[in-house]
């Protein structure tokens, strides 16, 4: 029995041990500590950032969701938002980023991928079944966002996520996932609307 068992063991082990190597060591920031994690030569925070700064709140004003999806940030608390060491990636941090996970060798910029979503998606709490096999430990969650109006939207549905690039004097790149397919997407937006914020390691 030992024998014929031994096999499987290995294969967890191994297994267990590919999942650990993924993980970077934890961040201290803001009295929390957070996940990050290694992508090819890339090391990513692995959760979003919750970390309170003016031009940032809470979806609904809700801590919970805070706490759950991390804080919905303009893109002028942003730029700056990220602990030290650490910044807001950029359209080529996340173009990439998509083009590890999927393998495309182009060089579209900004990069659309049609599958990377799948890949970096958490494996629940997205909306009608549309999660993730969260590949990469990257654990991509969907905390909506608000518009210029005071407007919130989309939370479980989309998650959006800033760039560090401008588009023009009032707008700014940013990152999108949804739940109804694996694509991954950009667009440019007023820097007013707030939106989740992931950090990258410099």
């Amino acid at each position: 029995m030992k024998t014929r068992h031994f096999p499987l063991v290995v294969f967890a082990i191994i297994s267990l041990a590919f999942s650990a190597y993924l993980y970077a060591a934890p961040l201290e920031y803001g009295g929390k500590t957070y996940k990050t994690v290694k992508i090819g030569t890339q090391t990513w925070m692995a959760e979003n950032l919750n970390y309170e700064a003016e031009g940032s709140k809470c979806y609904d004003n809700n801590p919970s969701n805070c706490a759950k999806y991390g804080r919905l940030y303009n893109w002028q608390t942003a730029i700056k938002v990220c602990p030290k060491g650490w910044s807001l990636p950029s359209n080529a941090d996340w173009d990439k980023l998509f083009r590890f996970v999927d393998g495309d060798k182009g060089s579209q910029k900004p990069y659309d991928s049609p599958i990377a979503g799948k890949y970096l998606k958490a494996t629940a709490d997205w909306s009608f079944k549309g999660n993730g096999t969260d590949d990469y430990g990257f654990s991509a969650l969907p905390g909506g966002s608000c518009n210029s109006g005071g407007n919130y939207s989309l939370i479980g549905y989309t998650g959006r996520w800033w760039t560090a690039n401008m588009g023009n004097s009032g707008n700014a790149y940013y990152r999108v996932m949804s739940y109804s397919n694996d694509r991954t997407y950009w667009y440019s937006v007023f820097k007013s609307f707030l939106f989740s914020v992931r950090c990258i390691q410099n």
